[in-house]
């Protein structure tokens, strides 16, 4: 899709030339001549880039540009003057502006600047976008994603999500793997589009393929009618295949003909349909160790791996406490309990009630949480909850 350019001068020759020049660019350009003419169109959907003229006949540009700001918060402005003043471009750039433009200009320079603005809008909304799946994924448990471990995981999503290649998510049962695919997806190019989710240990041997690529009537025994599968439920989307090898091996061989030619066949089917949804697997088995064991096809493997992403929310010092306290946040919503935090007693009790062996597992963590939040009714009962409980499991 074109960028959208609005180009505010009451000069005719200058919005003739500057739109002349973005249209050969490949940007959509929308002129506009007056203040009003700025102001009438913030009703409408925003540009990614205003070119801004400071002396317009009915209005400063000055003044225009934290209306801009405000209404368009994501839009780029470039202030275009023959007039300009070093005081001028300081003033612009702490309201709001990108970029000071002096006419007469060169047009390298200013597709240049446009060029810029547009990359500098884009990154904006990918840290925002991350933010915001941050805090929806985790249930507002953003204190999670301060651990060092954490953080390395969020770079890799930062730089992996706006590709469209397949993502391989590893790690133990309850360490994150579902937040990271969902972070992926809201932060991808099908973010969009839906996120369908499968566990493939869950599906019986004989529905797993009918449940994922369709099926036509009359294909097996009970199928009385066309059955959509997920690819197709997925279009324009993300696949999620979580435990990636507990997926039959023949099926296995399938889905790698999927992602290598882009097409489904419905069980049953004579003719296949081209699919553009993207896949994302996930698996708590050591990848080597499951193709070793037969589990995973050693192919599929590297076909759908082209970005692997480990998955160990809470590994690292600092990650515990981060992932406890974030929690909290949760068990207040689902349980009602006013309950603030935990002392060092505490969290010392929960490092010894889930072990070591546990240490990055999230659900294990808030499992702990919820079912002794759910049963006290002050800070110090919590701690003594789980006392007893490491005492049972010590027994044990």
């Amino acid at each position: 899709m074109k960028a959208k350019i609005m180009v505010v001068d009451d000069t005719e020759g200058v919005r003739d030339l500057v739109g002349t020049i973005l249209q050969r660019a490949g940007y959509e350009p929308i002129p506009k001549c007056t203040a009003a003419e700025l102001v009438a169109s913030f009703e409408q959907a925003q540009p990614d880039v205003v070119l801004l003229d400071l002396g317009l006949p009915d209005g400063d540009g000055m003044e225009l540009l934290p209306k801009i700001k405000k209404q368009w918060p994501d839009t780029e402005v470039i202030m275009l003057t023959g007039n300009a003043t070093f005081d001028k471009a300081v003033e612009a750039t702490k309201l709001g502006a990108y970029h000071f433009q002096a006419k007469p200009f060169d047009q390298k320079i200013l597709l240049l600047s446009v060029e810029r603005a547009l990359e500098h809008r884009r990154l904006n909304q990918e840290a925002s976008s991350l933010r915001e799946a941050v805090v929806h994924t985790g249930g507002g448990t953003a204190r999670v994603f301060q651990s060092p471990a954490m953080k390395a995981i969020v770079r890799t999503i930062e730089r992996v999500a706006p590709s469209d290649v397949s993502i391989l998510i590893t790690g133990e049962s309850g360490t994150g793997k579902e937040v990271i695919a969902d972070m992926i997806h809201t932060l991808s190019p099908h973010s969009k589009g839906p996120l369908i989710k499968i566990n493939c240990a869950a599906l019986p041997r004989e529905l797993i393929e009918s449940e994922l690529f369709g099926s036509v009537k009359g294909a097996f025994t009970g199928a009385t009618a066309d059955r959509e599968g997920l690819f197709r439920q997925a279009e324009e989307g993300t696949l999620l295949l979580d435990e990636l090898s507990e997926m039959p091996i023949d099926t296995q061989s399938k889905l790698l003909r999927v992602l290598q030619e882009k097409e489904v066949r419905p069980v049953g089917g004579r003719t296949s349909y081209k699919t553009n949804c993207r896949i994302i697997a996930a698996t708590n088995r050591q990848t080597d160790e499951a193709i070793k064991a037969g589990k995973l096809r050693e192919d599929l493997f590297y076909r759908i791996s082209a970005i692997s992403v480990i998955s160990a929310v809470a590994r690292q010092a600092g990650g515990y406490s981060a992932a406890g306290h974030g929690f909290f946040k949760a068990v207040r919503r689902s349980g009602g309990r006013n309950i603030s935090g935990f002392s060092d007693a505490a969290s010392d009790a929960l490092r010894r009630l889930t072990g070591p062996a546990t240490s990055g597992n999230c659900r294990t963590k808030f499992n702990a949480l919820s079912s002794c939040a759910k049963a006290i009714r002050s800070r110090r009962r919590i701690c003594q909850s789980w006392r007893r409980r490491i005492r049972r499991k010590t027994r044990t």
